[in-house]
């Protein structure tokens, strides 16, 4: 009923404006698309109507997208100012997910997806008990769906994966056949009296088989594997060696590889949920307890879940999903690479080692602990506390509240009052990866914040842009913001950077490593800044009071990526109606850390799974 309300007083008012969109497009489109021979076949007449809404949704997805990012109209065309084309892209938006979301919400398909590489050597790690590393003799995965690499999408298996598995497999039972935890893990039975090699065997591959591909095993799917024991017996092999041989075969086997959940319309399988439960929030594989409850058709009861997620939350395996959530939500992954601070600039941080890994970890350890303390989700936007170590606190210039204990090890402090350090502003790692090796950067620090914290990307810059004008000759006696501002003159560029740049001016206190500055260039900072609204403000009081005035926009940004990381795909328009419930709950919760990880975990599309395959749908952009 919710849903037939919102919808009706939807359509009344995109009715009013349907016609709008229609001039938009004659105005702009129409001499290249309603000719007999339109351009990329596309005639507008396909979207002519309020019906193609429903319709023809993935074309208008496209239509709105090429627009967005200034591929329409071409070069050399008039083109639309940058504000009504984001009133186009609102309506469009709007209107398009009004019409997917009449009908309720719906869960999507189940996907088969292959581990990615921190997934696959943690399943390993649990399977075998065995702490050692092996993701780095894998293939790096990248980016999909909601810009995490465990999408669906993009985890594919090329012949390079195949055989660096059959290599990792390899590696992994040589290591464990070492290793006395291991082996005690594998070795569960015994050739004795009364027990043949055979029967010792089949009970080790019965026991190994369910944990390795994460449900119960019929006697036909055993038999492969005890025929590869059966082979290596014949060749004259141990019986330890023959069993280890047989369980290599298992760590390359498309059950072990990928997560494949029966086609059934309705509840997911409860094994496939705990699989779910546990790639969502340990990035690997369930535990005896989540068997256990699986076993037991436990998993159903939204309370069961709801105390799991605080129970899984709680393990420290959790920290590989607040690792992997983070890195890639915030880019900081990059640090590592081309976004590290140029050495020659920064020789104190090039040299210190403890200080890098304080600094990456930093967000990190921080995302848990906002999550394990169910602190509001604005506390990412400001807050007064941070995680700290003796490092940081030289590194800031400032009086932590440290344990005198733990200095060397990051824990939860209070900052003092006017620290300038709350939230993930504060961070060195997100004012790092927002700079250039050499210089910080108003315009990437800007784009930054508009695209992590709100969800709101500039369109690509256009090929035309002039470089700016670096700090050399002449340039070096004007500060960065100087410099910009002659650059700003330029009417191609002025439209988008008086939307960018006002976010990254008031943050130019932090240099690229993130150490507060007063000057630049000998010059005092202007950290002033005027959003498109008339929102005058300054600094990082300045900014972060700003943001969270948004802080509704910050939360449905956040639901998205979170909502789409738990799924491992990109989020469809009818997803956009499951982000609306989730963010209605944190909000009605004080904006609840917690809420946001229970009621993903609750909804449609992470318990339930459609049947046959649909249509493919226009994805939520």
């Amino acid at each position: 009923m919710r849903w037939l309300t919102i919808l009706a007083m939807s359509v009344g008012v995109w009715g009013q404006t349907f016609e709008a969109s229609q001039g938009f497009l004659r105005q702009y489109c129409e001499k290249c698309h309603q000719d007999a021979a339109p351009a990329g076949g596309f005639r507008l007449s396909r979207i002519g109507t309020e019906a193609s809404l429903g319709t023809e949704a993935a074309k208008w997805m496209s239509l709105t997208n090429r627009v967005k990012n200034g591929e329409m109209p071409p070069k050399g065309a008039p083109a639309p100012p940058i504000e009504e084309r984001e009133r186009f892209e609102e309506w469009v938006h709007g209107a398009v997910k009004a019409q997917a979301c009449a009908g309720g919400i719906v869960p999507g398909r189940a996907l088969i997806r292959r581990l990615n590489r921190d997934e696959y050597a943690a399943t390993v790690r649990d399977l075998l008990d065995m702490h050692m590393d092996i993701a780095r003799t894998l293939p790096a995965d990248g980016a999909g769906g909601e810009g995490f690499d465990n999408a669906a999408e993009t985890l594919f298996l090329s012949p390079l994966h195949s055989e660096k598995y059959l290599d990792t497999a390899k590696f992994a039972m040589d290591f464990a056949a070492k290793e006395y935890k291991s082996r005690a893990r594998i070795f569960v039975a015994r050739p004795g009296p009364g027990v043949s090699e055979e029967q010792a065997a089949r009970k080790i591959l019965d026991t190994f088989l369910p944990r390795a591909f994460r449900r119960p095993v019929t006697a036909a799917e055993v038999t492969p594997y005890l025929e590869l024991y059966r082979a290596a017996k014949r060749q004259g092999e141990t019986f330890d060696a023959a069993v280890l041989f047989a369980l290599r075969g298992a760590l390359v086997s498309p059950l072990f590889l990928f997560r494949v959940e029966p086609q059934a319309e309705g509840p997911l399988e409860d094994y496939a949920l705990a699989s779910r439960l546990s790639y969502f929030l340990w990035g690997s594989m369930p535990d005896e307890l989540l068997f256990d409850l699986a076993a037991r058709r436990k998993l159903r009861d939204p309370e069961v879940l709801k105390q799991m997620v605080r129970i899984m939350l709680r393990n420290d395996r959790s920290m590989g999903f607040a690792q992997s959530f983070t890195e890639q939500w915030l880019h900081t992954r990059e640090l590592g690479g081309d976004k590290a601070p140029d050495a020659k600039l920064f020789p104190d941080l090039a040299k210190d080692e403890d200080l890098r890994s304080d600094i990456r970890y930093q967000p990190i350890m921080f995302f848990r602990e906002v999550f394990l303390q169910n602190l509001p989700l604005d506390t990412f936007l400001d807050s007064t506390h941070t995680i700290g170590t003796r490092k940081l606190e030289r590194h800031f210039g400032l009086k932590m509240a440290l344990n005198a204990n733990q200095t060397s090890q990051p824990h939860w402090v209070a900052l003092p009052e006017k620290s300038n350090r709350g939230g993930l502003l504060g961070m060195p790692a997100v004012l790092t990866v927002s700079s250039y090796p050499y210089r910080t950067s108003p315009v990437l620090r800007g784009a930054w914040v508009m695209e992590a914290l709100l969800g709101t990307p500039p369109p690509p810059p256009p090929a035309n842009v002039p470089p700016l004008e670096e700090g050399t000759g002449a340039a070096a006696a004007k500060t960065v913001r100087e410099r910009l501002d002659m650059h700003r003159t330029n009417a191609v560029c002025a439209s988008c950077h008086t939307r960018i740049d006002p976010y990254g001016f008031a943050l130019e206190n932090y240099d690229v490593t993130g150490q507060w500055r007063d000057k630049e260039a000998g010059k005092a900072l202007d950290v002033s800044a005027e959003l498109i609204d008339g929102t005058k403000f300054a600094g990082p009081v300045g900014i972060r009071n700003v943001l969270l005035g948004k802080k509704d926009l910050f939360v449905r940004h956040l639901t998205n990526k979170m909502l789409g990381y738990a799924l491992g795909r990109g989020l469809t328009l009818r997803d956009s109606c499951t982000v609306d419930a989730i963010v209605a709950k944190v909000k009605q919760n004080n904006y609840s850390a917690m809420t946001l990880l229970e009621e993903v975990v609750l909804s449609v599309p992470f318990r339930y799974q459609a049947g046959a395959p649909a249509a493919k749908e226009p994805v939520k952009r």
